[in-house]
């Protein structure tokens, strides 16, 4: 497994097989172009893409530069490998050589795998928290 940047569009969409819907081209060269965000994607031997990490840098007065774990995706027939985990940890690192001063994800308290993934590659409890959102059309 090679994990490795993704830099071009054409990388996201051939990664949609692992996303919640299809990736819009519009969309991927956005997500590229925007300064902080950051796509890594596993790849196994023969090329395939296996899974992805992305994670977006946030900055606040108080905190200074933290990166976010967006998500996390390992494709079905490469999971429980150490994908997921190697992928977070390569995330974290790449955190720190951009200066963060940490890294976080929210993650749903009944996901076992998530959990258990992100706390294999070294994240620690901070407690339970609610996420309310706003869905807005596309208009």
């Amino acid at each position: 497994m090679e994990i490795r940047r993704a830099t071009t569009a054409a990388e996201l969409v051939a990664a949609e097989h692992l996303y919640d819907g299809p990736a819009r081209r519009e969309w991927a060269e956005r997500f590229l172009a925007t300064d902080g965000h950051l796509m890594l994607v596993a790849y196994a031997a023969d090329g395939f893409p296996a899974g992805f990490v992305s994670g977006i840098e946030m900055v606040h007065p108080d905190k200074g530069v933290e990166m976010c774990l967006y998500e996390l995706a390992v494709d079905e027939g490469h999971r429980r490998r150490g994908v997921g985990r190697a992928l977070t940890a390569a995330l974290v690192a790449e955190a720190r050589a951009r200066g963060c001063r940490g890294a976080w994800v929210p993650v749903d308290t009944d996901n076992d795998a998530a959990l258990a993934t992100y706390r294999s590659a070294g994240a620690a409890d901070e407690g339970v928290f609610a996420m309310l959102g706003w869905t807005f059309d596309e208009g």
